[in-house]
């Protein structure tokens, strides 16, 4: 019994040995770091304030104009239960696509309110921790991992559960 829980273990860290590192893009929202997969984003703009579309969810701060769509803004700290997010000289709206959708052009895209961008970053799935079972600030099916960086935890956000293609289906009916 031991033998094959050690050689599943072997198994497991020679699979994340041989994929390559993912990029996640970095920031941070009331002093704790959070990313989400490059692959997710579509852009980053200067924070401005969206406008206010009555009878919508309390995370939902309002739409933007993004070349002719209408995009929802989420509060992410509304969201997470930390409370509303103060709009700062480094805030910005971080649009990104749900892989809720299937992935492709009929994905649901919103904007991501966050205090500040930091960087783009190479985390190995080595370096993945699975998600907290308990002290996590925000709801754990919120979150897809733990990423090492410098010694440090990154809270890996699974951006398709903090906004499911169910809640946007809502919001537009």
């Amino acid at each position: 019994m031991m033998e094959i829980s050690v050689r599943q273990q072997q198994n497991e860290a020679a699979l994340a040995i041989s994929q390559p590192p993912r990029q996640y893009l970095t920031f941070t929202l009331r002093g704790e770091m959070y990313a989400v997969e490059t692959l997710s984003v579509k852009e980053i703009i200067e924070y401005g304030a969206p406008t206010v579309v009555p009878m919508m969810p309390a995370s939902v701060r309002g739409v933007i104009n993004l070349r002719g769509a209408a995009v929802p803004v989420f509060d992410l700290g509304i969201r997470f239960g930390t409370g509303p997010t103060d709009a700062q000289r480094r805030s910005c709206i971080v649009i990104v696509e749900s892989s809720e959708g299937g992935g492709g052009t009929g994905s649901p895209v919103f904007g991501l309110i966050v205090d500040a961008v930091n960087a783009v970053l190479e985390i190995s799935t080595a370096d993945i921790e699975p998600p907290p079972a308990f002290g996590a600030r925000i709801r754990s099916d919120f979150i897809a991992g733990m990423g090492k960086v410098d010694g440090r935890f990154v809270i890996l956000l699974e951006i398709g559960q903090v906004l499911t293609a169910d809640e946007l289906a809502a919001m537009a009916g």
